[in-house]
């Protein structure tokens, strides 16, 4: 069942959520608005010489773009994350021992996380899009540290193998970033803005 956001323009803005991040969800449940969740399915491997900008935008426009098939009025939302450290892209780990590297590499040095962030109109094509960063400094993280967490939080489905709703917190010093839900993959600022543009009043 599809649901409906009432604006100032329209009576039947239909909003769609193309993540399969649960964290994601519960973040645009915040604003108190109905949605339906698409769980699209995109390739996030990185394209030989793309920066990791270059790499969430496309990633958040491919995912949003990958439900324009079946909601073809709507408004979709796509996003995606990825943590940089030493120029080094790390996305999702592909196992237990990927997640443990990704950690080790991360002790100690602050980590830029880039949140793409797109909202398609399908019924006009209008393509808005962006990319959000948030800095995190780690903790000293020892391998006991890294593997007790991974083995309590199991964050294989998230960027740099940090769940920070979660557990993932504890490995956490300190923050920089305008919008806090852009930690958790979904800046809900900037996206206000861009359901705003398309007519779509929160409040």
């Amino acid at each position: 069942m599809i649901n409906h956001v009432t604006d100032r323009n329209s009576h039947n803005t239909q909003i769609v959520l193309a993540s399969s991040s649960e964290a994601r969800r519960k973040v645009l449940e915040k604003l108190e608005i109905p949605f339906e969740v698409f769980k699209p399915s995109v390739d996030e491997s990185p394209k030989s010489g793309e920066s990791p900008q270059q790499l969430v935008k496309r990633l958040s426009v491919e995912k949003a773009c990958a439900a324009t098939d079946r909601y073809p009025n709507h408004l979709v939302i796509g996003s995606d994350q990825v943590a940089v450290v030493d120029e080094q892209i790390l996305g999702k780990p592909a196992n237990r021992e990927c997640a443990v590297s990704q950690l080790e590499l991360m002790s100690r040095k602050e980590v830029v996380l880039l949140t793409g962030l797109a909202l398609i109109n399908t019924g006009t094509g209008k393509v808005q899009s962006d990319i959000i960063p948030y800095r995190v400094e780690f903790r000293n993280l020892t391998r006991t540290m890294i593997e007790n967490y991974i083995d309590k939080d199991e964050p294989y489905d998230c960027g740099g193998s940090l769940r920070s709703e979660g557990l993932g917190i504890v490995l956490l010093k300190r923050f920089d970033g305008t919008d806090p839900n852009a930690l958790l993959g979904l800046p809900l600022i900037r996206l206000i803005d861009m359901l705003a543009s398309e007519g779509v009043s929160i409040l």
